[in-house]
C-alpha cells in the first residue's frame, strides 16, 4: 500500500466465488486501510470486467481475488495496475520481498475507509457497446452457457438473454465449494450432454473466473481455441473494429493457425506459453487480437485479458451472422498433426536436469531434422507441478509421431539412470 498507492490511496478489489474469498478480502481490507488506503469493494466480480473497468475510476491498483480455474480449495490474487493490466513480475517481487522482510511501518493516525461500489457492471456494460448494437441481435440462437459456478453466474446468462437468445444455464449456482468442480471450460462433458439433450445450437463454459472459453457446436464438439481465435479476428476485421491485422499466440498454437493467419492477410507473433506474454506482446506491437490454446482470448480494444463473455459474444454473432451452423463454420482451416505428451517425474530438479541432458538435446534435434522445416518443437515444464509437455507439431502425421516417440524414449531413458 505505501509504496503503490501514493496518487489517489484508493484500490478496487474483487473476487470470484470460492468460500475464501471473504476471508482474503478482509485481510485485504485490513491491510489496505491500516495503511491509511481508501479500499472500493465491488463484490464478487470477473477477472475480465475488473481489469477493462480499472482505469474508469480513481485509484491506484486493483485486486482480484481468484484461483482462476483451480478447485475451491486454492485461492490467491491477481495484482493489477492502475491502467488494468497485471503487475510486472518486478513489481510483484518486490513487493514479495517487503512482505518477507516485514519492511513496513503502521501509522494510525491516518487509516483508511472501505467503500462499497455497484457501477462496474455497468462500466463494463458501456464498453461493450460498440460490439452489441442492437437489443434483439441475437434473436434466434439457442444456447447452452455453463458459468462453472463461478463470478459470470449471474451476469453471462443475462447478457445473452437480454440481447434475444434462448438460454439454457448450467453451473450458476455458486455456493463457495462448487467452482469449477464438474464444470466450465475445464469441465465440459456436461455442457455437451445438455447441448444435445436441449438441441441448442451452440454451447458456452467459462472458467471460475471468466477469463477463458470452451464454444461446442451443436453436436457437442469442442471447437479448438485456435479455430476460435481466427473466427472472432475476423469477424472483427469484417466489422472493422480493429486497429490492424495483427494476431498474437503461443508456441503452442497448433502450425495451422499460423498458416491460416498469414494466408488471410495477418501478420502473426508467437510467444512463450502463458496468457500475461501473449497480452504483453500484443501490448507492445499493438495487436488487436490474441489468444492462447488453453482458452484465453484477447481482443484488446474491449478487454485486457481473456475475456469469456467478449469471445462467447463475437462468436455467437458471427455464426449468427453467417447462416450456418456452428459445425459448418469450423473448421475454417485444418488443424496440423500434433503430438503431446505429458512425462512426470519426482520433482522438478530431476525435471530441470534431464531437460539439460545430453542424450535430450541431441534427441530434440534429431526429431527437429525428421519434421524439415515446417514443423515446430517445444519442451517446457508445468508451471504447477512435476510435469514435462512434450509438444510437437508439423505436416505430416506419420513424421510428427516418430519425432515425439523419439524425444519421449530418450527423456524416459535419462529419467532412469
Amino acid at each position: 500500500g505505501n509504496k503503490i498507492c501514493t496518487k489517489h490511496k484508493k484500490v478496487l478489489i474483487a473476487k470470484d466465488t470460492r468460500i475464501s474469498g471473504d476471508m482474503l478480502e478482509s485481510a485485504l481490507c485490513a491491510g489496505f486501510t491500516s495503511s491509511g488506503v481508501d479500499v472500493v469493494l465491488l463484490g464478487v466480480l470477473p477477472t475480465p470486467i475488473l481489469t477493462a473497468i480499472t482505469s474508469s475510476y480513481d485509484v491506484d491498483m486493483a485486486v482480484m481475488i481468484t484461483a482462476s480455474h483451480n478447485p475451491y480449495y486454492d485461492n490467491g490474487i491477481k495484482l493489477i495496475d492502475a491502467n488494468g493490466d497485471k503487475f510486472a513480475d518486478k513489481v510483484t517481487k518486490d513487493i514479495e520481498n517487503k512482505i518477507i522482510q516485514k519492511k513496513w511501518k503502521l501509522n494510525n493516525k491516518n487509516l483508511g475507509k472501505i467503500i462499497y461500489d455497484d457501477t462496474a457492471k455497468s462500466r463494463y456494460f458501456d464498453l461493450l457497446a460498440p460490439i452489441v448494437p442492437e437489443k434483439s441481435v441475437l434473436k434466434g440462437l439457442r444456447l447452452v452457457i455453463d458459468c462453472a459456478n463461478g463470478a459470470f453466474s449471474d451476469i453471462l446468462p443475462d447478457v445473452f438473454m437480454k440481447l434475444g437468445a434462448g438460454v439454457i444455464a448450467i453451473g450458476k449456482e455458486p455456493n463457495g465449494y462448487n467452482i469449477n468442480k464438474d464444470c466450465g471450460s475445464q469441465h465440459i462433458k456436461n455442457l455437451q450432454d445438455t447441448i444435445r439433450d436441449t438441441k441448442a445450437h451452440m454451447g458456452i463454459a467459462v472458467d471460475g473466473d471468466g477469463d477463458r472459453i470452451v464454444v461446442c457446436d451443436e453436436n457437442g464438439n469442442k471447437v479448438p481455441a485456435e479455430q476460435l481465435i481466427a473466427f472472432v479476428a475476423n469477424y472483427l476485421a469484417k466489422l472493422g473494429k480493429i486497429k490492424n491485422k495483427i494476431l498474437v499466440s503461443t508456441i503452442v498454437a497448433n502450425v495451422g493457425l499460423e498458416k491460416y493467419a498469414k494466408e488471410n492477410g495477418w501478420e502473426y507473433h508467437s510467444t512463450p506459453v502463458g496468457e500475461r506474454y501473449v497480452i504483453d506482446k500484443m501490448q507492445k506491437i499493438g495487436a488487436s487480437v490474441g489468444g492462447e490454446e488453453s482458452g484465453h482470448i484477447v481482443v484488446s480494444d474491449f478487454c485486457k485479458t481473456g475475456d469469456g463473455l467478449v469471445a462467447g459474444l463475437l462468436t455467437a454473432l458471427g455464426v449468427l451472422e453467417s447462416g450456418k451452423k456452428v459445425s459448418e463454420v469450423f473448421s475454417l482451416f485444418a488443424l496440423e498433426p500434433l503430438f503431446y505428451e505429458n512425462i512426470r517425474f519426482d520433482n522438478k530438479d530431476v525435471l530441470e536436469k534431464v531437460l539439460l541432458e545430453k542424450g535430450v538435446v541431441k534427441a530434440v534435434k534429431t526429431a527437429k531434422k525428421m519434421l524439415e522445416a515446417t514443423g515446430r518443437i517445444v519442451l517446457r515444464p508445468s508451471g504447477t507441478e512435476p510435469l514435462l509437455r512434450i509438444w510437437v507439431c508439423g505436416e505430416d502425421a506419420n513424421m510428427v509421431e516418430k519425432a515425439g516417440n523419439v524425444i519421449v524414449a530418450e527423456v524416459l531413458r535419462v529419467r532412469q539412470c
